[in-house]
């Protein structure tokens, strides 16, 4: 089953994860289990040298599980092509809505992180699945919800509206 889904998109510097991050309470304090997938544009590893799981991983191990009795974590090493979005989202437990930052052509409803000062253009006019703009100016975006950026009560609101919608 792939889980409700919500982006979360914009340029670098937009306030993308500020925005995550400050919703992400709100909505677990209003009940809803959600899970998050940030898409690294380059490399990244969440090893440091030194580390046991690191020397497993350089010593060849295709999968690195890490577990203690507050989280876990499974590193998985490519050898062939990027996984996709819906790949991704089959390896999550159900929850009432998963957050993705990043994968901003890839199809399914975006919240897009507008700043107008930041000198780009605009990625609703031409996403068409942006469904909601959250920004500090008041742009002109047709019939998609307009968001007030620094009030992210306002946006986690209109997110736990869009879930329930979607629920029905």
């Amino acid at each position: 089953m792939i889980p409700r889904v919500l982006g979360v998109v914009g340029w670098s510097g937009s306030g993308k994860t500020a925005l995550l991050v400050a919703i992400l309470p709100l909505l677990r304090q209003a009940g809803l289990r959600v899970s998050t997938i940030k898409h690294a544009h380059h490399g990244f590893d969440m090893d440091r040298p030194g580390k046991d799981s690191y020397r497993h991983r350089e010593a060849g191990a295709h999968e690195v599980l890490v577990a203690s009795s507050g989280r876990w974590a499974l590193l998985h090493e490519l050898e062939g092509p990027e996984p996709t979005l819906p790949d991704l989202l089959t390896r999550l437990e159900p929850v009432d809505l998963v957050l993705v930052e990043g994968f901003k052509s890839h199809p399914f409803p975006k919240l897009e992180v507008f700043r107008a000062d930041l000198g780009k253009p605009p990625i609703w006019e031409t996403e068409p699945d942006v469904i909601a703009v959250a920004t500090d100016t008041t742009p002109p975006i047709g019939d998609r919800a307009l968001l007030p950026l620094n009030a992210p009560e306002i946006v986690a609101t209109w997110v736990r509206n869009y879930v329930r919608a979607e629920m029905a």
